[in-house]
């Protein structure tokens, strides 16, 4: 194998810290909140999500690149992760099927990314100091330069971003025949739901985070669904409304991760920001109505008040996180909406939480019966 040797690189963290590293051959500067994934597997997955616009990704797992990527492994119709932290990036890969290498999956978008970074080291001091901003340089600004521009850099919290990542025109997914129609509220909507739905006999009408309730209702939908998304859920005023209009209406509504915070916002349930986030395929979920467990897919920073929502007459807890007591689900008491915090569609191994796409269709059912 050809030794080339590689620019040294930076992590610089919002107090002050520093982990050193290469680059992966990209050079220039990335700005986002650092946070981690705990997944094994399913890395193309992770930085094309849009509910990981604006953060940069460290990679908790060793190798990152190893089985390079392919066309089916994707949840958008690009990477939405600003950069790459990880331990070894892997510019060679073995799985025979797969399209091309990472490094050029990467740099047909000029992604900067940092590699022999100590991530034990790294992850742990997110864990202990909380999800702040960062910038990686490959490019070798002087520190103080970097220091003065990721001061300018704005939190996370109170970031509207759904707008950045929703689709600009309504389009559909699906078959057109299927039995039931549902319209979709695109907040940064991976493709594995719509996926998920349509496997289901269901017909969408996906909707820019902006829409009206009147171009959602001329859809005559049997359902509404609030999409994924990056982001802080309380600037989300016109969602907020939209949402209300549609638990009116009676028709089933469902929600995943910022729609589920959405549609707690939008009954006066408020939100927060998480000291740093869940993010992993590895979350164990409690089913608190069956009471079972379930292993989940999960990527967050903001969570719903458990106080506020337990309180709250219309509402009841379907869900929590067994790490920390949060709420990973919900349910209206009266009405046919529910939502959890976590993404049932990405089968981290089991399929533990597809049962959710289930129930929506069989609300449906029931509601046009």
């Amino acid at each position: 194998m050809k030794y080339s040797s590689r620019r040294q690189a930076i992590l610089l963290l919002n107090d002050g810290t520093v982990f050193y590293g290469k680059s992966i051959g990209i050079e220039g500067k990335t700005f986002g909140e650092v946070c981690f994934n705990t997944g094994m597997t399913g890395y193309q997955e992770i930085f094309t999500d849009p509910s990981y616009y604006g953060q940069i990704m460290v990679a908790t797992n060793a190798h990152i690149g190893n089985y390079g990527v392919h066309a089916d492994e994707t949840d958008s119709d690009g990477i939405k992760i600003a950069g790459l932290v990880c331990k070894n990036f892997s510019f060679n890969y073995s799985r025979p099927d797969a399209a091309g290498s990472l490094f050029d999956y990467f740099q047909k978008v000029n992604l900067v990314a940092i590699s022999d970074v100590d991530t034990r080291a790294l992850v742990s001091y997110i864990r202990d100091h909380g999800a702040q901003n960062a910038v990686i340089c490959t490019d070798g600004t002087p520190l103080e330069e970097l220091k003065r521009q990721l001061a300018e850099v704005p939190n996370m919290k109170g970031l509207e971003l759904a707008s950045v990542v929703s689709t600009k025109e309504p389009y559909f997914f699906g078959n057109e025949n299927a039995t039931y129609k549902v319209a979709a509220l695109d907040l940064g909507i991976k493709t594995n739901i719509l996926r998920c739905l349509a496997e289901r006999d269901c017909y969408i009408k996906v909707f820019p985070y902006n829409a009206t309730f009147e171009q959602l209702k001329a859809f005559n939908p049997d359902g509404y669904f609030l999409s994924n998304g990056p982001g802080d859920p309380e600037p989300l005023k016109g969602v907020q409304d939209v949402a209300r209009q549609i638990i009116a209406t009676d028709k089933p509504v469902f929600g995943i991760c910022l729609g589920h915070q959405t549609l707690a916002l939008a009954n006066g349930i408020s939100t927060y920001k998480m000291f740093n986030g869940h993010r992993g395929i590895n979350h164990p979920v409690m089913n608190v109505i069956t009471n079972r467990g379930e292993i989940t897919s999960q990527n967050h920073g903001f969570a719903v008040n458990r106080e506020e929502l337990e309180q709250h007459p219309d509402f009841e807890i379907t869900h929590l996180h067994l790490n920390d007591g949060t709420v990973a689900g919900m349910r209206m008491k009266n009405k046919a909406v529910f939502s959890v915090q976590y993404h049932p569609e990405a089968s981290p191994g089991p399929h533990d939480a597809r049962y959710l796409f289930d129930d929506f269709v069989a609300n449906i059912k029931a509601s046009k019966n």
